[in-house]
């Protein structure tokens, strides 16, 4: 079997990577495990967050290279697999700086003469990661991972083997022992023997619901701690006193940055019928107006393809199947007749429970855009989804847009700001959205043994 790179622009094999056997895999996974002794006990915190800076270095001393390879496995505007690239160095700067904060002994009173809570290393822990940010979503489960004290072990998405392997090289390249980050050059295949091996401790997936509910269940079975990142099917809600003009603007940029393939994209729009005309019209000419397509490498490209075909006719089928069921076509749906993965940004309306637009996350440029009477009633569409990862609220009103806030069922909502991480906060959904948090102390705790000392 073997891992291919496709370039999603034109549809050409770039190259061809053979997987690893069983036997390889174990021994490889051995040896991580043999190594974290090591890491843990011979390195301290200071020296792992030097390391940290240097690899933020690495990243931005090859942005423009790493960048150049996201683009060409899947597929993104290069000024946006830049910026992700530089994200991924802030996250080093950030834990470099904080980490020692984070993870201090905490002293707690408890009658003692001491007692107090250290945050220790695991042990190895395996990242299965996505390729929609095929750097930023591994930096995020590895950096604080292993500045913990964990070696980190990445199964990354077939598709994206370059980015896994380049990946590898950063943390080598910037000082890292071997065996600390280690890309597995497996399939899906061999997921649940890596859950299961002795040597690994923990599972972090950012990914789909079924796959999460696949890796939670063998974790389970194995008592070993997940944290899952899965869908999302976040509302964007706009009040009858939002300004339009700016609520717009960030309709466009949350549903299509990264071709909308983002799972906490914006992706149901949720507007006050006293504005929604206005709004739809507005949406409609900014969407049209907004895109040139071509390739994602050029600079005044604003239109990139999709990751891969089967992906894109998912898509396309949700789309084709809503409207048999009466959604009507504002603008777009369907494939642009051009070679590579390009798929027309689309808005879809009158929308109703039945249809896959109201109940499926749709992973790609289609926004659904629902109408809603009242404040209450539009909370109410915002939470009528089995997902629950984040959502905005749109409006001049803080006070009330707040209190939705809190009442919307999402790990995050952001008002009058699309919905974006930030390693200074958590991260992470609740319901089919998975459980735990990335980012932040919370997801540098995460992979620790939160140990309880007491001394009398």
């Amino acid at each position: 079997m073997a891992m291919k790179s496709i370039n999603p622009a034109t549809g050409e094999e770039i190259a061809e990577f053979d997987t690893w056997d069983q036997a390889t895999l174990d021994d490889v996974v051995t040896q991580v495990g043999y190594g974290f002794a090591d890491w843990a006990k011979l390195t301290t915190l200071e020296e792992r967050c030097l390391l940290l800076k240097r690899m933020a270095d690495v990243l931005r001393d090859d942005q423009d290279i790493l960048a150049e390879l996201i683009t060409l496995e899947m597929g993104k505007l290069y000024s946006e697999a830049q910026a992700e690239v530089e994200k991924c160095a802030m996250l080093c700067d950030y834990y470099a700086e904080h980490a020692p904060a984070q993870l201090a002994d905490e002293i707690i009173e408890s009658g003692a003469s001491k007692s107090y809570v250290a945050y220790l290393p695991l042990g190895v822990v395996l990242g299965v990661m996505p390729w929609n940010y095929p750097f930023w979503q591994v930096f995020r489960f590895a950096v604080p991972a292993v500045t913990v004290g964990n070696m980190a072990l990445l199964k990354h998405a077939s598709n994206v083997p370059q980015c896994a392997l380049a990946i590898q090289e950063v943390f080598r390249k910037a000082g890292y022992p071997d065996g600390v980050f280690t890309t597995l050059m497996i399939g899906a295949d061999k997921v649940e023997s890596v859950i299961r091996h002795p040597a690994v401790q923990a599972v972090s997936l950012t990914g789909s619901e079924p796959a999460g509910r696949k890796v939670a269940a063998v974790a389970g079975e194995e008592l070993k701690k997940t944290v899952l990142e899965l869908g999302g099917s976040d509302a964007f809600i706009v009040m009858d006193d939002a300004h339009i003009k700016t609520a717009v603007e960030g309709a466009v940029k949350g549903r299509f940055l990264n071709m909308g393939q983002s799972c906490i994209a914006s992706k149901r729009f949720i507007v006050d019928s006293m504005i929604y005309d206005e709004f739809i019209e507005a949406f409609k000419t900014a969407v049209e107006d907004k895109f040139v397509v071509g390739d994602p490498m050029d600079k005044e490209t604003t239109l990139a393809p999709m990751a891969r075909q089967d992906l894109l006719d998912e898509l396309h089928g949700q789309v084709t199947a809503s409207v048999e069921l009466g959604a009507e076509i504002v603008t777009g749906g369907y494939q642009l007749d051009r070679p590579g993965c390009y798929y027309a940004p689309t808005i879809l309306t009158n929308i109703s429970s039945n249809m896959p637009a109201f109940s499926e996350e749709f992973f790609g440029p289609v926004a659904i855009v629902l109408k809603a009477t009242e404040p209450a009633h539009a909370l109410g569409l915002a939470n009528a989804t089995d997902f629950g990862l984040g959502g905005s609220i749109w409006s001049n009103d803080i006070a009330t847009a707040e209190t939705m806030a809190r009442g919307m069922e999402s790990g995050a909502t952001y008002i009058n700001s699309i919905t974006f991480s930030d390693p200074r906060l958590p991260f992470g959904g609740v319901k089919n959205s998975g459980y735990g948090r990335e980012l932040s102390e919370h997801g540098i705790r995460e992979f620790t043994n939160i140990k309880t000392i007491w001394i009398k």
